[in-house]
């Protein structure tokens, strides 16, 4: 929370157009770096709607980072909205996580966000769906099975064999501010999410 509250955003890069490398914060976490979010950034429509190729200033922005930063990964946390800042995260990316939560409202706009994929790959045809995660799993529900039933009717769609369940110390690692595995490496959900990580390099390397 504390990078957030600085002058120094993602916010104020895209309004000013700038670029990414100077936004870089080292954290005390070995290996990881991040450019802070901002409470603002739920304006960030309105700064994108007048600007020139909208839809590419993330891309250009991070260009920089992206072939000098010397990154194995670049991961960027969109919001589930279907606007034109999802639409700048998508033309900047190579791959697609996409997170359905296991609920009877996880399923909600899977489709519509299918088809706005589609959309996009035709301004960046190389744009892949590496695969959908099941999020917030609860073992004691049906949800769980039916949301698996329900992706693997659509073809083609890859469905991460490790599941994400329910867990407590998410939260309490995200109020101190912290990833899950430095604030508790033997939680349930460190385990789990290590897991996902692995699986998605083994993706990542079949496709390149």
């Amino acid at each position: 929370m504390d990078y957030a509250c600085g002058e120094r955003n993602l916010y104020a890069a895209m309004k000013k157009e700038e670029d990414l490398w100077d936004y870089v914060v080292h954290t005390p976490y070995e290996n990881l770096d991040l450019v802070p979010s901002s409470t603002l950034m739920s304006g960030i429509e309105y700064e994108l709607f007048t600007k020139w190729q909208r839809e590419l200033i993330l891309s250009r922005s991070l260009k920089r980072l992206k072939e000098e930063g010397g990154y194995d990964y670049i991961l960027i946390d969109a919001p589930p909205t279907l606007g034109g800042w999802v639409m700048n995260i998508l033309c900047a990316s190579d791959y697609v996580i996409l997170p359905v939560e296991a609920s009877p409202w996880g399923l909600f706009g899977v489709a519509n966000m299918f088809e706005f994929l589609d959309n996009v790959k035709r301004l960046v045809p190389e744009l892949a769906l590496l695969g959908v995660a099941i999020t917030k799993l609860d073992a004691r529900k049906n949800y769980g099975r039916q949301t698996l039933e329900a992706l693997q009717a659509y073809e083609e769609v890859n469905v991460f064999r490790t599941l994400i369940r329910v867990d407590s110390e998410i939260e309490w690692a995200q109020d101190d501010s912290r990833p899950v595995m430095a604030y508790k490496k033997s939680a349930r959900s460190a385990g789990e999410y290590l897991e996902l990580a692995k699986e998605v390099e083994e993706h990542v390397g079949r496709s390149r």
